[in-house]
């Protein structure tokens, strides 16, 4: 499948970008952020993911703690899963990707979304580097931004 005419649930470009590109056996994404540019709608706590997806993240039901964990979590489920989708569109699988690299609002959610990274990468975790920045596109609403690499061969 060509980035041309991905199914709706991989990770979609906000803009004139390609959201992801084969190079050989090399799948290099975009950054992903939690946002579904056809809904026009950013994830901003559990109730924006799927009901199972929120209990796996440990969705508590007391509003104190979901409203401080839930938009990272549900924002990190939603960004793997989006990564996950492409690569798996691609030709490939979770284990496939061997990089990332994550930006983060705040660097204080990190130990939230690396919970929730060890439900995607359950083996051998892949390479990684993790930078803090000021801002991201299209708001303030937005936490994280991950963007990945992975060897998939040619078939």
């Amino acid at each position: 499948m060509t980035p041309m005419n991905q199914p709706s649930t991989i990770a979609q470009p906000l803009a004139r970008y390609a959201a992801w590109r084969r190079a050989g056996d090399f799948i290099f994404l975009s950054g992903v952020i939690a946002v579904d540019p056809a809904a026009a709608r950013i994830v901003r706590g559990y109730e924006d993911i799927p009901p199972e997806a929120a209990t796996l993240l440990g969705r508590t039901g007391e509003f104190s703690t979901d409203v401080k964990e839930g938009p990272i979590l549900a924002q990190s489920w939603y960004v793997l899963d989006r990564i996950r989708q492409t690569v798996e569109a691609a030709g490939g699988q979770m284990s496939d990707v061997f990089k990332l690299v994550q930006y983060f609002r705040c660097l204080d959610h990190f130990p939230h979304y690396s919970r929730v990274r060890k439900h995607f990468f359950p083996g051998e975790p892949p390479v990684s580097t993790v930078v803090e920045v000021s801002a991201m596109l299209p708001t303030d609403d937005i936490l994280i931004e991950v963007e990945a690499t992975a060897w998939v061969p040619l078939r």
